[in-house]
């Protein structure tokens, strides 16, 4: 069924099918016309990070960046649902077009933006969560926020969730808000996970509950610098990290119609070079702070070999852009399968 429905999608441009897709599948939610349509997912329990996640496999940020449709992802069986990315503000995100698809290298370009209707917006279909997994919100800065100012708006868009999500994600490796991956590195990061860390405990103290961290990094480093951020994750003690974000390398996609276009690349063409920085994380954490995998996740396979290299839970995307609700529990059986 889902193939048939992603035919016509794809005779839509990238953005426009995106928008309609959402908005049938919170309709099918509202009526009820999900879950008699989906084989049922078995509960294999993970704890990571303190939380207990009813299955390891779960949808990326990006997807819902409002928070208007986590409850219907929810019912597709992902064990866990990350919204986002938000910020502050609301912003327009980058002029269109600006979301490309790659089909015949299982991929999407996209340079979006952080576009999204602004904390408060969000703030308000939290309250209406039907959802019963785990649900993680990422979050940015504004564009037009200078980068040594990034740490306010992250912990503004923290004092706002915080009471709501189960677990937050600081994006910092998204390519498409000038200067945001700066913060990955040196002081910078040193400062704002500072910051994040002193924040997050105020609100454990003022709300009685203690929310986890997490940090999303990008696919674009070397060891050197994968190991300078694990030992920086861990000074600073936080609580996970996600690896990777989308990539602005075009190693695989040379000749295609849309390689030139600026943005994230995402998809099978980042799946080798995330799971390389992985296994770096991995073994310069050495078990003491768990790791996400996500990053061309597009079969089963795919998501066994991310929990090998050293990711506890694993989060897809353009996959499920390209395979559908399938591709959910057919990760979490290769997952079990290896567990």
């Amino acid at each position: 069924m889902y193939q048939l429905a992603r035919k016509a999608l794809f005779c839509l441009d990238a953005e426009t099918s995106h928008e309609l897709a959402l908005d049938m599948l919170g309709a099918g939610e509202r009526l009820g016309l999900i879950k008699p349509f989906l084989p049922a997912i078995p509960n294999r329990p993970v704890e990571v990070m303190g939380l207990v996640f009813p299955n390891p496999v779960g949808m990326a940020a990006g997807l819902d960046k409002n928070g208007d449709y986590f409850n219907a992802l929810g019912q597709l069986g992902f064990g866990f649902v990350e919204i986002g990315t938000i910020t502050p503000r609301p912003q327009p995100g980058n002029p269109k077009p600006r979301l490309f698809r790659l089909p015949e290298h299982e991929g999407i370009i996209n340079r979006m933006g952080f576009n999204n209707k602004g904390v408060a917006h969000m703030v308000e279909r939290l309250k209406h969560r039907r959802f019963d997994g785990v649900l993680g919100v990422n979050i940015g800065k504004n564009f037009d926020t200078p980068v040594e100012k990034a740490a306010d708006d992250y912990c503004l868009c923290m004092q706002a969730v915080y009471e709501y999500a189960d677990y937050i994600t600081v994006n910092i490796s998204s390519p498409n808000t000038p200067g945001l991956r700066d913060l990955q590195f040196g002081d910078s990061l040193k400062s704002l996970l500072g910051a994040v860390k002193e924040q997050q405990l105020a609100l454990q103290q003022a709300q009685g509950r203690y929310v986890p961290v997490a940090v999303k990094i990008a696919p674009d480093m070397d060891q050197v610098a994968v190991e300078q951020v694990a030992e920086v994750l861990l000074q600073s003690e936080l609580d996970g990290v996600i690896a990777t974000n989308t990539t602005i390398s075009r190693e695989g996609v040379e000749g295609s119609r849309y390689a030139a276009e600026a943005g994230g690349l995402s998809g099978t063409p980042v799946r080798d070079k995330s799971t390389a920085v992985i296994r770096m994380l991995d073994a310069a954490l050495q078990g003491k702070l768990p790791i996400i995998g996500v990053g061309g996740i597009l079969d089963g396979e795919d998501a066994a070999e991310k929990i090998e290299a050293g990711a506890s839970l694993v989060q897809v995307y353009s996959g499920f852009i390209y395979r559908g609700p399938a591709l959910i529990k057919e990760c979490a059986d290769a997952i079990a399968g290896i567990r």
